[in-house]
């Protein structure tokens, strides 16, 4: 069956559009983007399925966002998308807005136990028996004019986005229906979340073991990074390597010889930036005592793996109890800042982090499981081999 196509080119009818969509109880929204040698994504376009037709619309020739970001924005519209997190970042950088209610289909497939973290193509093969073309994912999507092939394969994402909610939305419980748009939410919180370039230092690899002086230098070098890729609007590897981190700080070269044997230093970082990275390093190993950053933890150690596992089968227990993929219970994350707070022997905190009804149905079950570790291990002997580490 052919589909109804409809392009939006121009501002005036982007407006009119959405002022229609503002009466809808839900709209499918996918997009197409390129992000090859950029910081941010470069939107190639935005797809809009209402469940009867597909709205392409054109980044490129749109000025006036502001009516999609209200839109996005309308508490009354489901916005419906498919494993957002990247969608989420294009609609953001054009509108200045995130879709609420946010409804991800691939967490609602999840929560039916169709399956965890299932594709787009799976999806629609799964619910709708359909199979859709490949080829098209990693195109060009910002030639103009986009061929019939982009242009197909565009709308029907939007399409069959739009069905796909149709026949999931009524197989899931209220209750869990709610669930899907917590999580989706949370999804756009996290990218609301303002990343502190100084905090990112913090999450580098092997970061625990380096001194608190210096942790002052991967500190400021992290935080460069970071804001000149926003500001070049370049990938981050494209300033100083992820792995030139590490030992930048802990050797912390003081001449470009030095700084080129860096392990993977580009030499273009050398060319471009080394004697500003030189003076970085300087200043930054100069800063007195009370001006380093706090120590960073250790790694859990390798015996932690068991508690972790025992942790992670009551999430499981739950998943099998109501029926959806086991892999939605608890994240990794959640389980290790849950068993930090405390190891080895407590008092244990849930992490802020572990929210909603996931905080409600198991919270008191995981400390319940920790307290039993705790008093099950009192009396065994530590483990002989204290250097190895989870990684």
């Amino acid at each position: 069956m052919a589909i109804d196509i409809h392009w939006i080119r121009d501002d005036a009818s982007l407006a009119a559009h959405c002022a229609a969509w503002q009466s809808l109880p839900f709209v499918a929204v996918d997009t197409e983007f390129m992000r090859v040698d950029t910081f941010y994504p470069i939107a190639g376009l935005i797809q809009v399925g209402d469940g009867a037709s597909a709205f392409l619309i054109d980044p490129l020739t749109i000025q006036q966002w502001q009516p999609l970001a209200a839109l996005l924005e309308n508490p009354a519209v489901v916005k419906v998308l498919h494993a957002c997190s990247e969608d989420l970042e294009v609609l953001l950088r054009l509108t200045g807005s995130l879709p609420a209610p946010l409804f991800d289909t691939q967490l609602a497939a999840a929560y039916l136990n169709l399956g965890f973290s299932m594709g787009y193509s799976r999806l629609v093969q799964e619910v709708l028996g359909i199979e859709l073309p490949k080829g098209e994912t990693r195109s060009d999507w910002l030639q103009r004019p986009l061929s019939d092939t982009q242009v197909s394969y565009a709308a029907e994402d939007a399409v069959h986005l739009a069905e796909v909610y149709a026949q999931l939305r009524p197989r899931l419980s209220d209750e869990r229906a709610a669930w899907v748009l917590e999580d989706g939410a949370e999804l756009v919180a996290q990218l609301r979340r303002e990343v502190d370039p100084d905090e990112l230092y913090r999450e580098a690899k092997l970061a625990w073991k380096l001194s608190r002086a210096q942790l002052a230098v991967l500190r400021e070098l992290c935080a460069w990074r970071e804001r000149e890729a926003r500001a070049r609007d370049v990938p981050r590897n494209r300033i100083v390597r992820e792995h030139s981190l590490w030992p930048l700080a802990k050797t912390q070269p003081d001449n470009l010889q030095a700084l080129s044997r860096i392990e993977d230093m580009h030499p273009r970082t050398v060319r471009h930036d080394g004697e500003f990275l030189l003076e970085l390093i300087k200043r930054s190993a100069s800063l007195p005592p009370e001006q380093w950053p706090a120590a960073v933890p250790e790694p859990l150690p390798v015996e932690a793996a068991a508690v972790l596992k025992q942790l992670r089968a009551v999430g499981q227990a739950q998943a099998e109890r109501l029926g959806i993929a086991p892999e939605l219970m608890l994240r990794k994350k959640n389980l290790e800042a849950l068993l930090k707070s405390g190891y080895p022997n407590g008092p244990w905190h849930l992490p802020e982090s572990l929210r909603g009804w996931r905080r409600e149905l198991m919270g008191d079950a995981l400390l319940h499981c920790l307290a039993q570790s705790s008093a099950t291990s009192a009396s065994a002997t530590p483990g002989s081999n204290e250097s190895e580490k989870l990684s």
